[in-house]
């Protein structure tokens, strides 16, 4: 059988030099993929379903001590290790090298959850409603996904497809930088950098070649699409 190809390989770059750690990111990943509001209770057990966290960490020494930030979100690993123990398929890979998520298919065993170094998959435990009027903020785009399925960052896939439609009738490519996921639009900072990695001319595949550029436990060998940029230094692309 003929394997699919693409134009488009999807990836993100995070500059941690920029990023303030305000949260923007988390609530529009939020906002944008109806992602479930989880109670104090919820939280205490780890059962948080935001897609995407921000990792506190410090840098030096007392009393020369500064705070960082770390944005972690699937990182659409080439060789991703969610992948192979699904038993239904439910967690593929793309031709636009995206790791997908087939809710529909997913039976909850959470294999991928536990083989998820990154620690990004959240599960369902319970069926989280939006009493009325708020369900008027539900994305009509998007699924709302039931108790029992696992969920995660998807690159808000729904716009990927949208600019995809809107090129394709007009005969052309994706232009860098008309498609971006709702936590880069609306990082404050610009921290976040979303593109198509295959043309070598875009913003975001200039970043990933800076030498400032590292990938979360690279040793792994999972090989993901999400590029780190170390504090020290800016580059202006």
């Amino acid at each position: 059988m003929k394997k699919l190809t693409s134009p488009y390989t999807w990836g993100m770059v995070i500059d941690l030099d920029r990023c303030t750690g305000c949260g923007a990111c988390v609530v529009a990943c939020q906002a944008e993929n109806n992602v479930a509001v989880c109670g104090k209770k919820e939280i205490a057990e780890g059962r948080n379903m935001h897609w995407l966290r921000i990792e506190r960490f410090w840098v030096g020494e007392y009393p020369d001590v500064r705070v960082r930030f770390l944005p972690v979100l699937c990182q659409h690993c080439k060789d991703a290790p969610c992948e192979p123990v699904c038993p239904v398929y439910a967690s593929y890979h793309n031709p636009d090298g995206l790791n997908g998520q087939v809710y529909n298919r997913c039976v909850g065993t959470r294999y991928c959850g536990n083989n998820c170094p990154y620690a990004v998959r959240v599960f369902n435990f319970y069926s989280h409603e939006w009493p009325p009027p708020l369900d008027n903020q539900l994305s009509p785009d998007i699924t709302v996904r039931s108790r029992g399925v696992m969920e995660k960052c998807t690159f808000c896939v729904q716009r990927i497809r949208r600019a995809k439609e809107e090129a394709g009738g007009e005969g052309r490519m994706i232009r860098d930088g008309e498609v971006q996921p709702a936590c880069a639009q609306t990082c404050p900072s610009e921290a976040l950098v979303f593109g198509n990695l295959a043309d070598p001319k875009s913003r975001v595949a200039r970043l990933t070649r800076s030498p400032r550029s590292f990938k979360l436990l690279e040793d792994l060998g999972t090989h993901p699409s999400v590029t780190y940029l170390k504090g020290g230094g800016r580059e202006h692309v």
